[in-house]
Formats: structure tokens, C-alpha cells, sequence
């Protein structure tokens, strides 16, 4: 492609950047809410009592009634180096809503008069009966791409479009990441949000050296949560659950021992570790450290790290796994000698 048109494309695509963002048209992932669950924005959008979406045109619908909830959620980072899609397709304008976008672009000249006469006759903008496919209003959308406005590496690489697709149609195969079920998936993943990992540890306040400190989680609180993505006007969905299956103890510090020796506490029962109860102060506990020296004046950083194993359902029958995920915390242990008694 010459510099000049490749200039003039990426200045289109950052000007609808622009326009989505200020003048709404369906669906940016938007910013993040007191819960840490993402808003989103959307032309002609309508909001529920739960913070759902439905829009006019295109759009993924995040469903998040199922998610975890409180201020110490957060979201997942991926076991592999595997990452959500940073931008996709999806119908996004009706044929008056193109218009209406585009028209305030050329009218700017922002792009350049060669340019925008030739995007004036890619949609045959001058019909007034058939410019921006008004004649099949109601039989198709023009797809176009969304992105997730945190903008990760890759956000500006769905530079295709708007597209049309007919009812009922595929989109065509060179648009990758055209939403697909597997796709919702996947965005799906990246709106999880999993409860915080501060273990409960006994003894409370301090430990002591060489004594072993149990490690457990409310188990109340560590139980699947999924989201469910949507693209209302294609009758495509799928959910994506997290179920937690582990918890990864990390003394930090040389100086320790944890319990089992691996550090990790598989899931029993839909408990994570075992609480502590009178009478056990002689027993190994399931999950939990020994810590071999003490911390002095300071403490050791204990870090808890939970994975949560993906799986995800979709229409017709789809499903499969997505990488694991995983979202811990640190804490503070404070670590004592234990004090002689002299008689």
C-alpha cells in the first residue's frame, strides 16, 4: 500500500477511535466500575438494573451477574503467554448509523479530499436512496472493528472496514477475529474477576519459628464465577467459568518450609487448605508454612496465588478449555522467636 494511502487509512481509523469514544456508536469496552468490572458505552444503548448492555446494533453484551464481587477482586493473568484478542469485528452500524459517523470524517477533510472521495464511493455515499446500503436496512449491519480501550499491543490491527454482511451471512475469512463464539469466549475471559487471596493464617498475629502456621481460604467465597459475552444481533453467546483448583503458598523467604513441600494446595471438597481448630497444634496441616528463622524487626512478604482452571460453553454445542489463570497477593507475616521460659 503507498505511504500516503496507508497514512490516510490509519488517520480514518484513529478519527472513528475518536468518534466511537466521544459520540458512543456501539461498543468500545469502556472503563472500569467501583466493583472492577468494565462499563461499557453504546449508541442507542440501554442500561439494566445489573449494568447490562443491549444496543441497537452490534455489540458485545457482557452478562457479569455471575462474576466475583467486592472491592478485592481482580482480574486474571493468563498461566501461558496466550492474551485475549486486543481488537475484533463485530455489526456494529445499521446503514443511517455509518452515515451518520462517516460523514462528519470527510467533512472535516482530516483525511485528505483523495481519500475521502474514494470512501465516498466505496459507499455510495452521493444515492440518496442506496448510499450506505439505506436500501438494506434491516437485512445486515456494517461490521467494523472494537477494541479494548486499554489498548494493548495489537489494538490497531483490525484496520478492515466497515464491511457489510448480510443476515444470516458469515463475514468474509480474511477478517480475522470476526466474532465467533470461541471469540465471545475469549472476551469473556478477559471480564472475569476472581475474589481476593489473602489466606487466613493460624496463628493470627505472629508466628513462631519452627512451629508450623496453617494457611487456608474462605471456601465460601472461592466457588466458580463465569461471564457470559453476546452479539444480540447474530444470536451468538458463550460463557466462559473459572473454577479455582489450587492455591500456591511462597513463603518469601529462603528460610521456610511449606506444606505439602510443593507449596501448592490442591482444591478438596471446595475447601482450599483446612481452618485451624483446637487440638490440632500437634498435627501437619494441609496447606500451610514453617518458617526457620525469624523475621526481626520486619516481616517476610507471604504471596497466595490461586489457578483457576477455564473452560467455556457456546452456541451450538461449542466449547473447550482456555488457559489456565491466575490472580494472587501478598501479605505481611511476622515471625518470633519462640521465648524460653528459665525456672
Amino acid at each position: 500500500m503507498p505511504a500516503v494511502a496507508k497514512t490516510a487509512k490509519l488517520a480514518t481509523l484513529l478519527a472513528l477511535v475518536c468518534v466511537t469514544t466521544i459520540g458512543a456508536p456501539a461498543a468500545y469496552a469502556g472503563g472500569r466500575g467501583e466493583d472492577g468490572n468494565r462499563t461499557d458505552t453504546g449508541q442507542n444503548a440501554n442500561l439494566d438494573d445489573k449494568g447490562n448492555l443491549t444496543v441497537t446494533a452490534g455489540g458485545v453484551v457482557f452478562d457479569r451477574s455471575k462474576n466475583g464481587s467486592g472491592t478485592s477482586t481482580g482480574a486474571l493473568t493468563s498461566s501461558t503467554n496466550w492474551s485475549p484478542p486486543p481488537c475484533w469485528y463485530a455489526p456494529k452500524y445499521t446503514p443511517e448509523q455509518l452515515q451518520k459517523t462517516l460523514e462528519p470524517i470527510w467533512e472535516a477533510e482530516s483525511t485528505g479530499y483523495e481519500w475521502d472521495a474514494a470512501q465516498r464511493k466505496k459507499y455510495n455515499a452521493d444515492d440518496k436512496e442506496k448510499g450506505f446500503n439505506k436500501d438494506k436496512t434491516g437485512k445486515g449491519y456494517w461490521w467494523d472493528s472494537y477494541v479494548d480501550k486499554s489498548y494493548p499491543p495489537g489494538w490497531d490491527s483490525c484496520d478492515k472496514g466497515p464491511f457489510w454482511v448480510d443476515t444470516g451471512d458469515a463475514p468474509p475469512a480474511e477478517y480475522e477475529n470476526a466474532v465467533t463464539p470461541e471469540i465471545l469466549a475469549e472476551l469473556a475471559y478477559n471480564e472475569i474477576r476472581v475474589p481476593g487471596t489473602k489466606v487466613t493464617l493460624a496463628p493470627a498475629e505472629a508466628t513462631k519459628v519452627n512451629l508450623p502456621t496453617w494457611a487456608w481460604l474462605n471456601g465460601a467465597d472461592f466457588k466458580p464465577v463465569s461471564v457470559t459475552a453476546s452479539v444480540p444481533v447474530l444470536d451468538l453467546q458463550a460463557t466462559a467459568t473459572a473454577e479455582p483448583v489450587s492455591l500456591k503458598i511462597e513463603p518469601g523467604t529462603a528460610d521456610a518450609v511449606t506444606y505439602p513441600a510443593s507449596g501448592v494446595c490442591e482444591i478438596n471438597n471446595g475447601h482450599i487448605g483446612e481452618p485451624y481448630a483446637k487440638g490440632k497444634a500437634g498435627e501437619t496441616p494441609a496447606c500451610g508454612v514453617k518458617y526457620l528463622r525469624s523475621s526481626g524487626d520486619g516481616t517476610y512478604p507471604l504471596r497466595a496465588t490461586v489457578t483457576w482452571k477455564i473452560t467455556w460453553t457456546g452456541t451450538d454445542g461449542a466449547g473447550g478449555d482456555l488457559p489456565d489463570g491466575n490472580f494472587g497477593a501478598t501479605q505481611d507475616v511476622v515471625v518470633q522467636e519462640i521465648q524460653a521460659v528459665n525456672r
